[in-house]
């Protein structure tokens, strides 16, 4: 059988966050099988618990906001884009403030932190959502309209558009599409970085977010030019951040999901909402398992074999 994994050793770090500027220590410690993603307030009291579903996203402006009993976790969609990518499926995430670590604005400090941790395969299959009938959002007319739908496929693909009217970002490809059957996500994806714009930065900060952006952790533009010294680190750097951001908002469904995701000038609400969509139409998904590799979409197969190779 595909078995879930989790990380042999606990790992630590300690960064700033992106909207609230401060300083949290971040704990991934292992977990049980089935027990999922967690996130755990441990500077409350009493702690709170934040298991990943769909449904306790309470707040998308920006980042993924996990909200329950008072409490919240921000930011969460880089760690759980990195955990995705390298198929964890159970772990305990401790922090000490309110919103995750942005590191350097990618998944790759994640990325670097799990395989620290080391993964570990566990006795207990691997469960998937495979996506049955197409599942549609949509939001906006016309120039204004903004989608994302999930669509039946034999493996995880992704197809992005962005628009910005921005000349930095109007200068790259505003287009991508990323099949895990052909590339790794540790290469083509793991390292695109968050990104903003210094005219937007004043009214950020005015409603509390953007408290800790800087160049070191976002690629961050004036009116026409990026700033960052290094430049970019993808030719298509904005659109495969967001593609990176859609893997971690859609694993916050607990599962893998085997289907192709396609969008249009999305985010994190609409993401959100194309998930509690499928959910409430149990129709439009089944929970399955795979005795083998040669019984799982090929794609995958291929996608895990590459990533095996990374840790």
């Amino acid at each position: 059988m595909l078995k879930q994994r989790t990380i042999k050793e606990v790992v630590r770090t300690t960064g700033v966050g992106l909207h609230s500027g401060t300083k949290v220590e971040l704990t991934l410690r292992p977990a049980e099988p089935d027990t999922g993603i967690v996130f755990r307030r441990v500077d409350l009291s009493p702690q709170v618990v934040f298991p990943t579903r769909a449904d306790i996203v309470g707040d998308t402006r920006m980042a993924t906001v996990l909200m329950k009993d008072g409490g919240r976790v921000s930011t969460v969609e880089h760690l759980m884009s990195a955990c995705a990518g390298l198929g964890i499926d159970n772990l305990y995430v401790d922090v000490t403030a309110e919103e995750i670590p942005i590191m350097d604005g990618s998944a790759s400090s994640f990325v670097y932190l799990l395989q620290q941790g080391g993964v570990q395969e566990q006795e207990a299959a691997k469960k998937f959502i495979k996506v049955k009938k197409p599942i549609e959002i949509r939001e906006g007319k016309g120039a204004q309209e903004k989608w994302a739908r999930l669509v039946p496929h034999d493996g995880f693909k992704l197809d992005f558009f962005i628009e910005f009217n921005h000349p930095a970002v109007d200068g790259t490809a505003q287009r991508a599409t990323v099949d895990f059957g052909d590339v790794s996500y540790i290469q083509a994806i793991a390292r695109a970085r968050t990104f903003g714009f210094m005219q937007d930065v004043e009214m950020l900060r005015g409603i509390g977010l953007a408290r800790g952006g800087s160049l070191e952790n976002a690629i961050v533009m004036d009116e026409y030019r990026i700033l960052n010294q290094d430049g970019l680190r993808y030719d298509d750097e904005f659109v495969r951040h967001k593609i990176l951001d859609a893997i971690g908002d859609l694993y916050m469904v607990g599962h893998p999901i085997i289907a192709s995701y396609e969008a249009h000038k999305s985010g994190h609400a609409l993401n959100n909402q194309l998930l509690r969509a499928m959910l409430a139409d149990p129709d439009s998904y089944e929970l399955v398992t795979y005795d083998s590799l040669d019984t799982a979409p090929p794609s995958y197969a291929r996608q895990m074999a590459r990533e095996w190779a990374y840790l």
